[in-house]
């Protein structure tokens, strides 16, 4: 293995070779885990790789692993990663042979990829042609009709009148899924179970459209019951060359988003195999696809399967295939932007056993799953090997509150606070406290503890002791919550909040409806003086580019609205204050 890799990178560095380009210089034009992945293959081929970074971003992973790191904007992606001028202004100061644009940002941007090749830069993905041929839906499924891949019924047309609209989906029978054109990555996507909340949900579609995409054309579809979602690894060459790397199963989702993500697909025979990757290999010869993309299916339960999208890109995903096919997919991208044929012809494809990519997001689970932001103050994995992957671009924050090297000892009425939260407060009879030892009783049993907190190579450690019984769990505490980690599993226990402070943490106004998480506020839909029902939207906010409607906890008369479109609400902030219609009297 080391011989190969020596040889790659004494490859990559020669001349170039009739049709071959020279890569040695790469700029990724992304962020976190997918920067890090590409610039670890970069380094094993002898490439030099070139980070850009928003200042939100100026300690982050990337920046750090790369050979060069250049400043590109603020913190909003919109002046930072998503700015074509900055980005390819960066690729020629930096002398880059090419860009490889991740996945998200600009790497389905025909223009970007357009723009590279009239600078003479390598564009590490498909000809802009195939990007916009995929990247509208509604074209996408004519092309691949006309290619033999199954396809579902639905509307596509030009008419994209609310009355329209609803009449095809009538038409086509409840339930349908309401989809934006340029859609991708589960946004702009929702399901009308009936006439009734077809105009609701079209709306949502479209806002999130316009936020995602700048364009809320939609299309309606049948939508199948209880699908798997099942997705083909393809990759082509400029020589005409087209394989596939088997399927993953990524059915495990939540709010459209994936979470679980497996390859092979399980109960999927060996003829159906074969049948989805010669479908994908049709779609993307169907457009002539060069370098590293996605067929995406929905399959019903009798294992029938019905193109949905193509996503021309690397997806978040990939490591599951690499996994199974004992392949490089980044590798394979840098040599087939370079003019080479593909490594390895579909009969040389083996699979070989199973794998599972499980995705950790930025969310509250005591919150329903909402999105969630702030500082890592905690990330432990388990070691890498042979059968475990780590891939991440993100680390523990360095300014975190236990960064100190020295050790300190645990408060005893922290103790107490943290032990008689996990207790039943109706039993509670005695406690004592004597030389700094805690002893209490619930019910018959006396219980002694004595603990004290050490920090240990960076990261916090509660020692403690109860009855005798010692634990040595790992030990955060964020928003008055103490988290304890162990190999037993994880816990949390509420710390009291000291009186003084008790009249400054509520959850806004009394009576009113609070935001569940951080975000923007989209669209007001109330004013002072509107009188609601329960259950009636008040809100939309935006979070992680994800549509969430604030409702009326109860019925009432709207007193005062606190926020107004385009402004930044925190978690927990008052959102409306509302007057139940019984206190008017």
């Amino acid at each position: 293995m080391e011989l190969h890799s020596e040889i790659i990178s004494m490859f990559i560095l020669l001349p170039s070779c009739p049709g071959v380009a020279r890569i040695e210089k790469v700029l990724i034009a992304n962020r976190g885990e997918i920067a890090c992945r590409v610039m670890r293959t970069a380094k094993k081929m002898g490439v030099r790789s070139v980070a850009v970074y928003s200042e939100a971003d100026r300690h982050s992973m990337h920046v750090a692993m790369a050979d060069e790191a250049y400043h590109i904007g603020p913190a909003a992606s919109q002046q930072s990663y998503l700015s074509m001028e900055k980005v390819l202004e960066v690729a020629k100061k930096s002398g880059s042979h090419a860009v490889h644009p991740g996945y998200g940002f600009l790497s389905e941007n025909t223009e970007f990829a357009e723009a590279c090749k009239q600078e003479g830069i390598i564009f590490i993905g498909p000809p802009s042609s195939a990007i916009r041929d995929m990247g509208i839906k509604s074209t996408s499924k004519h092309i691949m009709s006309a290619a033999g891949v199954p396809i579902i019924g639905g509307y596509h047309g030009e008419d994209q009148s609310n009355e329209r609209l609803q009449a095809e989906a009538a038409q086509i029978g409840y339930p349908v899924m309401i989809k934006a054109v340029r859609g991708g990555g589960g946004k702009g996507m929702r399901i009308a179970r009936s006439d009734a909340d077809f105009l609701e949900q079209l709306e949502s579609a479209r806002r999130e459209a316009r936020k995602s995409f700048n364009d809320d054309v939609m299309l309606v579809e049948k939508f199948v019951e209880d699908p798997r979602h099942v997705e083909v690894q393809v990759f082509g060459d400029m020589h005409g060359n087209a394989v596939y790397l088997f399927e993953r199963d990524c059915s495990v989702q939540r709010r459209h988003q994936k979470i679980i993500e497996e390859a092979p697909g399980p109960g999927i025979s060996p003829e159906v195999r074969r049948k989805l990757g010669e479908a994908a290999v049709r779609a993307a010869k169907a457009v002539n696809y060069v370098g590293a993309g996605t067929v995406e299916f929905i399959m019903d339960a009798q294992h029938n399967f019905y193109f949905m999208e193509m996503n021309t890109r690397l997806q978040v995903e990939h490591p599951v295939s690499e996994m199974i096919t004992g392949t490089d997919l980044v590798e394979w991208q840098l040599r087939v932007a370079a003019g080479e044929r593909l490594p390895l012809l579909q009969d040389d494809i083996i699979l070989r056993g199973h794998s599972f990519e499980a995705r950790i997001y930025a969310e509250d689970p005591n919150n329903d799953f909402l999105p969630g932001a702030g500082p890592l103050l905690h990330l432990s994995t388990p070691p890498a090997d042979l059968d475990t992957r780590i891939e991440t671009g993100v680390r523990e924050d360095p300014f975190s509150p236990f960064g100190s090297s020295s050790g300190f000892r645990l408060n005893i009425q922290f103790t107490r606070n943290m032990t008689l939260q996990l207790g039943d407060k109706s039993k509670w009879q005695y406690l004592l406290i004597i030389d700094s030892f805690l002893f209490f009783q619930i019910g018959g049993e006396l219980y002694h503890v004595t603990g004290e907190v050490e920090v240990e190579g960076g990261a916090s450690f509660l020692h403690c002791s109860v009855n005798g019984v010692k634990s040595h769990p790992k030990l955060v505490i964020l928003d008055n919550t103490v988290h304890l980690f162990s190999t037993e599993g994880s816990s949390q226990v509420s710390v009291p909040v000291p009186k003084y402070l008790a009249g400054v943490s509520g959850s806004g106004a009394q009576g009113g409806a609070v935001a569940p998480m951080t975000g923007t506020i989209e669209k007001v839909m109330v004013k002072a003086g509107d009188k609601v029902a329960a259950g009636d939207p008040l809100m939309v906010m935006i979070a992680m580019k994800m549509e969430h409607t604030i409702r009326a906890p109860k019925s009432g008369v709207i007193k005062k609205v606190f926020f107004s479109e385009g402004s930044q609400a925190n978690r927990h902030a008052a959102l409306v204050e509302l007057e139940e219609e019984e206190e008017q009297q």
